[in-house]
């Protein structure tokens, strides 16, 4: 029965966010926020009220679920998706070190995942730290680009990545 009003929540969610529908968005946090009340230590219905406020431009709001979700243990794919969320959101609120520390997490428990990686080069420029946030975008870019350009200049780009303050000098 939970599981199933969960679904019900996850589907709503879904499809609220497609549809950038503000009403069916409202009945998905609805749903959630009753499942929240009712199963406070369920990570992952914690999670989906989260990512639900997120999804409905409430991220302020989203955070204490996000960060719920963590202490209680998420974990797979959802934690993913929870890392990215959560420090995308923090990222986006001006909470820049808070971004910057969820979003390195992310990138270690989730190297392959690349918009954790972009996400967090944007925390990093936020934080200062530009050197390293060039690095990640650079890779980034020359290891997904199929732009005969770049592709023909990638051994250099590649090593200027990691060099950024070389010269002939």
């Amino acid at each position: 029965m939970m599981r199933d009003r969960l679904a019900e929540a996850i589907q709503l969610r879904e499809e609220g966010r497609a549809k950038q529908d503000k009403a069916i968005l409202k009945e998905a946090r609805s749903l959630l926020l009753e499942l929240a009340a009712a199963f406070p230590d369920d990570a992952e219905i914690i999670f989906q009220t989260g990512v639900a406020h997120d999804n409905s431009g409430l991220g302020s709001q989203a955070i204490p679920y996000y960060a719920r979700a963590l202490e209680i243990g998420l974990s797979g794919p959802d934690l993913e998706r929870c890392l990215l969320g959560l420090g995308s959101t923090y990222r986006y609120l001006g909470y820049y070190q808070q971004a910057e520390e969820t979003l390195r997490r992310g990138v270690k428990e989730f190297p392959d995942n690349r918009a954790i990686q972009v996400l967090h080069a944007m925390s990093l420029y936020n934080t200062q730290s530009y050197k390293e946030a060039m690095e990640i975008v650079l890779t980034n870019l020359m290891e997904t680009t199929t732009d005969e350009k770049l592709q023909y200049f990638k051994r250099g780009l590649m090593y200027y990545a990691t060099h950024l303050d070389e010269t002939s000098n």
